[in-house]
């Protein structure tokens, strides 16, 4: 029983059971949603497992997400003799931890650059890159097209270098444009901003400089930060269709997006493209549920300033 300033409360029961009720209520309101949005999920790993007839005919029932009927992995033999999924799973693990290691290092160092430095016109600065996420890339795509063809690369080949223009059919052409981030930067911003100044100044007091503040105060204690934007990144990085399909002909440099074109060329095997993006989406969850602690926790704090 809980005791206030030495007496002894009773509660009353029926606020014990009117909370108890409350408690299981949201429980059950919450397993719900699980469920609910767990459907499709639920559909496409089953439907991974069965042929293009009981799919479309299971379509309309219960029966669509419950593993019965004629089962096997034949749909998945079947997606690896139609495409190299070896090969678009490898570029788009360079492509895409690439571009989450870089975009963390670029992207913080920026952030910690508006939030702790002083400097004038750092306000200009961000609210000029807080008003490049209203720009839809699609805008931009072409002009980028035409700019990317342009840049000088170096080529070795035959033991020399070379040297000659152009990025298309590239890893950098990939990467290099989605490295900085306007939202990563404001996170980190928002982030680095709840972190006390009075650890820089004791720092500096000892001799250290800004980058040893940045590498050995600000980063130890911005893990939330560090995780949410490396989600972010990774989900738009692991899913690029639009760049790659533009600046890409090359089958060795495609990513796993571009390799679902493969199934709808001719006839569409549902099976095949139901077992195709659930190899494809198994990286995603894992990085997720690996992530998800930090990720609400970040969201949490970097939105809330006192």
């Amino acid at each position: 029983m809980p005791v206030h300033n030495g007496y002894t409360v009773r509660r009353d029961p029926g606020e014990r059971g009117l909370r108890r009720r409350r408690r299981t209520w949201s429980y059950l309101v919450l397993i719900g949603l699980a469920v609910f949005f767990l459907f499709p999920l639920v559909f496409m790993v089953v439907s991974s497992l069965k042929p293009d007839g009981q799919i479309l005919s299971d379509v309309g029932g219960w029966r669509a997400f419950l593993p019965v009927g004629d089962i096997g992995l034949h749909n998945y033999a079947e997606v690896f003799d139609r495409v190299p999924v070896g090969r678009f799973l490898l570029n788009s693990v360079i492509v895409t931890v690439v571009i989450v290691v870089a975009g963390l290092l670029v992207n913080s160092m920026a952030g910690f650059a508006i939030s702790r430095l002083r400097w004038t016109g750092r306000g200009v600065v961000l609210s000029v890159i807080i008003a490049t996420l209203i720009v839809p890339f699609e805008t931009i795509a072409v002009p980028m097209v035409y700019w990317v063809s342009q840049l000088p690369t170096l080529l070795f080949q035959n033991g020399r270098i070379e040297y000659d223009f152009g990025w298309l059919d590239s890893y950098q052409v990939q990467i290099i444009p989605f490295i900085a981030n306007g939202f990563s930067i404001f996170l980190f911003t928002q982030y680095f901003s709840t972190i006390p100044t009075a650890l820089d100044e004791a720092a500096r007091i000892d001799g250290a400089s800004w980058f040893t503040i940045y590498r050995k105060i600000v980063v130890p204690l911005s893990g939330p930060a560090f995780a949410t934007v490396a989600i972010l990144t990774f989900l738009p990085a692991w899913n690029q269709y639009l760049w790659p399909s533009m600046v890409v002909q090359d089958e060795k440099l495609r990513p796993v997006m571009v390799g679902m074109q493969y199934f709808f060329q001719d006839n569409t095997a549902w099976g095949e493209v139901m077992a195709y993006t659930s190899m494809i989406t198994l990286p995603v969850l894992v990085v997720f549920l690996a992530f998800q602690r930090a990720f609400v926790s970040s969201v949490a704090a970097s939105g809330i300033k006192e």
